[in-house]
């Protein structure tokens, strides 16, 4: 297919004040510039501290949907008009009674009793007279969505319109209640989410999409989604091969983007980890999975303890560790440090810098990357010090038995999924001039 490039910019999943604050000044996106090479772009939007999103058109007549680009889930959903919906403000909610080509999948077809085979929860049926294919999601956040399997047009960016499976959600609920959860948690302005998975119901596998990339720019710049393509926009990038596993082993995502972690350095120091900490045990727990719909990264107790005590080491002249035991940031960080925003500002440039090493390739983490400023907590003398934590969870504390590599760690570096030849690319690179030069700016 030919490539589609889509604009990325931030967008806040938070609260329905702080969504106004923010939202404002992200529809101001276009700039008097030549038109672009390419068809015309939609704009995305995503933020750091919670989702990747990008809008798209779905049935006939077009409505316009936002939906969470997620590549560690299979199955795409929207939120369908008379859902229900424990958190609030709801989005704009998709109408399938006023598309022509919106049709429930029944349980007898093949995409309820197969193409579902992938799904952790298979599809159940509703009894008669409708006798509609029925699913079930859950997420590592704890919220969860019920609706029916359902098809439809979708259009992305300049891209013909595909017929798409999807799930038409009645009944969505989470336990998220702020715009900071950590996991890969939906949208509260997002209509739905995007499943760009290997799994037989994601959106890559229903059109045939063997090739994708996003660059996501850091702080309010825009970056960009690339679909489909030979990959000759992409810079130069270092290449590490999906892991397959062919048995089922029962914590193992056999449809997910797993990688082999071979090491953790802090600065120059390689961490004395075993490589069995680093890889999967016999009941498939411990991959690594490259995952745009968590935001920060996650490591198993032994490795996330190795990498505590040598970051803090490394770092406790720059930063004052926090030193409250009982301190954990959205239940999984506990790497924390007190500082005004001037002096971190200023130690950023010179903490030591966190590499995760895989299979011919590394993903470098550095700088601002590494510390998020809890939202809420000051100390000192008239809170004069925020709080910070290091961007590293620990899966065990998130009730996770994987590794995962999240998108805020994916900033500034050109990430390219390369499903015709197994493997996954990674360069450093400027996302906001990427997408100049790809004429694609806004």
């Amino acid at each position: 297919m030919e490539p589609v490039v889509l604009l990325l910019c931030l967008s806040l999943l938070a609260h329905a004040a702080e969504a106004a604050t923010v939202f404002l000044p992200l529809r101001v996106q276009e700039v008097a510039m030549p038109p672009p090479p390419r068809p015309p772009a939609n704009r995305l939007r995503f933020r750091h501290n919670v989702s990747l999103t990008v809008p798209a058109a779905v049935g006939t007549p077009p409505q316009n949907v936002t939906m969470v680009l997620d590549t560690g889930s299979e199955l795409s959903w929207l939120l369908c008009n008379g859902s229900s919906r424990v958190l609030s403000p709801a989005p704009a909610a998709f109408n399938a009674s006023a598309s022509a080509t919106y049709g429930p999948v029944p349980c007898s077809s093949p995409d309820c009793q197969w193409r579902g085979r992938d799904l952790p929860v298979p599809p159940s049926c509703d009894a008669p007279p409708s006798n509609t294919c029925r699913v079930s999601l859950s997420y590592a956040d704890a919220s969860s969505a019920d609706g029916a399997l359902a098809a439809d047009t979708f259009l992305l960016g300049g891209a013909p319109p595909v017929h798409v499976l999807f799930g038409c959600i009645a009944s969505y609920s989470s336990t998220t209640d702020d715009g900071n959860n950590a996991t890969n948690s939906s949208s509260e302005m997002a209509t739905g989410l995007l499943g760009m998975n290997r799994g037989g119901l994601s959106f890559v596998t229903q059109t045939g999409t063997r090739r994708f990339a996003y660059c996501i720019a850091a702080g309010d710049w825009p970056g960009l989604l690339v679909l489909g393509g030979d990959g000759a926009a992409a810079p130069p990038l270092n290449y590490t091969p999906l892991i397959e596993i062919s048995q089922p082993l029962p914590y193992f995502d056999r449809v997910a983007y797993s990688v082999q972690l071979e090491g953790i350095r802090v600065g120059p120091a390689l961490l004395p980890i075993p490589k069995s900490v680093l890889s999967p045990d016999h009941t498939g727990a411990g991959q690594t999975m490259v995952d745009s719909g968590t935001q920060f990264t996650f490591l198993l107790a032994d490795a996330y303890a190795a990498l505590k005590g040598e970051f803090v080491n490394q770092a406790r002249a720059l930063v004052t560790p926090l030193h409250e035991p009982g301190f954990v940031f959205q239940g999984a960080f506990d790497a924390c440090f007190r500082a005004p925003e001037a002096r971190m500002a200023a130690a950023s440039r010179l903490l030591p810098e966190v590499g995760l090493v895989l299979r011919g390739a590394e993903v470098t983490v550095a700088g601002e990357k590494l510390m998020y400023r809890v939202p809420g907590e000051r100390r000192g003398v008239a809170g004069a010090e925020a709080v910070w934590c290091l961007t590293f969870g620990n899966s065990d504390m998130a009730g996770m038995s994987a590794y995962v590599i999240g998108h805020h760690h994916q900033q500034n570096v050109w990430v390219e999924y390369d499903l015709q030849n197994g493997r996954v690319g990674f360069a450093p690179e400027r996302c906001d001039l990427a997408t100049q030069r790809l004429g694609a700016g806004a």
